[in-house]
């Protein structure tokens, strides 16, 4: 500038006395991968979306899952074209406090559920920088062989991205062990291998939810082929409980008319001096009212759609612990909102192999404790015998990091590559650090203790290096990590007085 000045006066000339902040990215931002309603934007579109309504007006509602009916001692069981889980896994994330999130309909509900469309959605995925996580409830509904495909290209997708970690949901998280070949635990980790392990969680069992309601569920749940068989079963059950054939008649005729037409028919209207046909709405509760037999079939069709696997409610809790305290604290040892029961209860005993099995592929805990209520009850990656990536808080910390340190990096690439430019970056990484300590994330009792940022020629570069255009930046972090076992000793004391 001094050259170009000629005519005499004064100039201004601003200098930035200060280097560029560091912004932390978001650490709870879902993208949920499966089948929905409507799929307004096409398959394969990833949407954000911020509530439940906004998932309404955009993907439409909740499946109806259709049951057949087989006789009265055997529970219904849900048709398996028409069963499907991202509707209420979506709902479980926003009750355990899940905000913003991405949608990658894949589908609708009146198509077949493969594999292909799931890793398309993956695909999409990479062009979208914001999610933290990956959340797919609907891969275990496929067969086991296409969820472990499924399973495997999330982690690997998750390895080459760098930003974001995977929910895995267990296969058939709903039953026991058996410690044999056909154990789910056994058989899950056989399926998931790979180089990307310290990106994935697992939790089990899967849940028994409160998210569907006795209004959700009506007659209107079973398939039209099975309505006969229940009205048999019901007519069969009327007449033990209501053994006058006077007063059982009404019964016998809601029944029949319950099984005579589909359950979503429009009455029709009455004859002259004949009172109107019963809706089914109105059949629907009546039949609640006076027959045992509907009742418990109704709470068995409750109770089978409110068993969820975890992978949304998780990452509502995720996002809960994130804005309440910090993606540092371990997600673990809080409850899960709309949950009632884990499906299997486990005991310490039957968790050590969970948490610290011999491969390091740690299954974390879902439990029930007595007077405390229904827990989380382990913080593990499925890397568990690595020393750097053992804990889920601590992978989730370094992904918040890194991304954060590497956006706003990215306003020095193709300036000076001298001493000038190796101070700002280092003073502007070191104060993102340092406030990064203040807030509990890094551990040491000062700064120097609790991180390292190094930068310039002779520490982390060689003349070379600057020749070839590299800045080499070194930042070392000491983070927190959970106590995740808790010792005390006691030890008698011998009487002083």
């Amino acid at each position: 500038m001094a050259a170009a000045i000629k005519t005499p006066g004064v100039y201004v000339k601003e200098l930035n006395a200060f280097p560029n902040s560091v912004v932390e990215v978001a650490t709870a931002v879902p993208a949920f991968i499966g089948y929905t309603e409507k799929v307004p934007p096409g398959p394969n579109v990833p949407t954000r979306l911020s509530s439940l309504a906004e998932f309404h007006s955009f993907f439409g509602g909740a499946p109806k899952t259709k049951f057949k009916f087989t006789d009265a001692q055997t529970p219904p069981a849900p048709d398996p074209k028409t069963q499907f889980l991202l509707y209420y896994s979506l709902r479980l994330f926003f009750d355990n406090g899940g905000g913003p999130c991405w949608i990658v309909s894949i589908g609708n509900y009146a198509g077949d559920k493969k594999k292909d469309g799931f890793m398309n959605a993956f695909v999409a995925l990479e062009k979208i920088q914001e999610p933290t996580m990956l959340v797919s409830p609907d891969a275990v509904l496929l067969t086991v062989d296409d969820w472990q495909a499924v399973s495997q290209q999330m982690l690997a997708h998750c390895g080459k991205m760098q930003s974001r970690i995977s929910l895995l949901d267990v296969y058939d998280g709903t039953k026991a062990r058996t410690n044999k070949d056909d154990d789910v635990i056994t058989k899950f980790r056989n399926s998931i291998t790979g180089d990307f392990l310290n990106y994935g969680q697992a939790y089990y069992p899967w849940v028994n939810t409160s998210i569907t309601d006795d209004s959700d569920v009506d007659y209107s749940a079973f398939t039209q082929d099975t309505l006969a068989a229940l009205g048999t079963s019901l007519t069969a059950d009327a007449k033990t409980v209501i053994p006058d054939d006077a007063k059982r008649k009404p019964v016998e005729d809601l029944i029949k008319a319950m099984s005579a037409a589909p359950p979503a028919a429009t009455a029709p209207a009455p004859a002259p001096g004949t009172a109107p046909a019963p809706t089914p709405v109105q059949i629907h509760r009546s039949l609640l009212a006076v027959s045992p037999l509907y009742q418990k079939v109704m709470g068995n069709i409750k109770q089978r759609l409110n068993v969820l696997p975890t992978s949304g409610g998780m990452a509502g809790v995720y996002t809960r612990v994130d804005n309440t305290i910090g993606v540092f604290k371990a997600p673990a040892n809080t409850g899960m909102n709309s949950v009632v029961s884990p499906c299997i209860d486990i005991t310490s005993e039957e968790q050590e192999d969970l948490n610290a099995p011999l491969d390091g592929k740690a299954i974390n805990a879902i439990r029930s404790f007595p007077g405390r209520g229904v827990l989380i009850w382990g913080a593990r990656t499925l890397d568990g015998n690595s020393q750097d990536w053992r804990y889920i808080n601590v992978r989730r910390t370094i992904i918040m990091l890194e991304q954060s340190i590497k956006f706003s990096a990215l306003a020095y690439v193709f300036e000076a590559n001298n001493a000038s430019t190796w101070i700002t970056v280092k003073n502007m990484i070191s104060n993102f650090l340092t406030n990064q300590w203040k807030s509990g994330a890094l551990v040491g009792a000062k700064p120097e203790e609790a991180y390292s940022v190094d930068v310039g020629l002779g520490s982390t570069m060689t003349a070379d290096d600057i020749l070839n255009g590299f800045m080499n930046v070194t930042v070392k972090v000491a983070l927190v990590r959970p106590a995740e076992f808790i010792v005390i000793t006691f030890q008698q004391k011998m009487q002083t007085s």
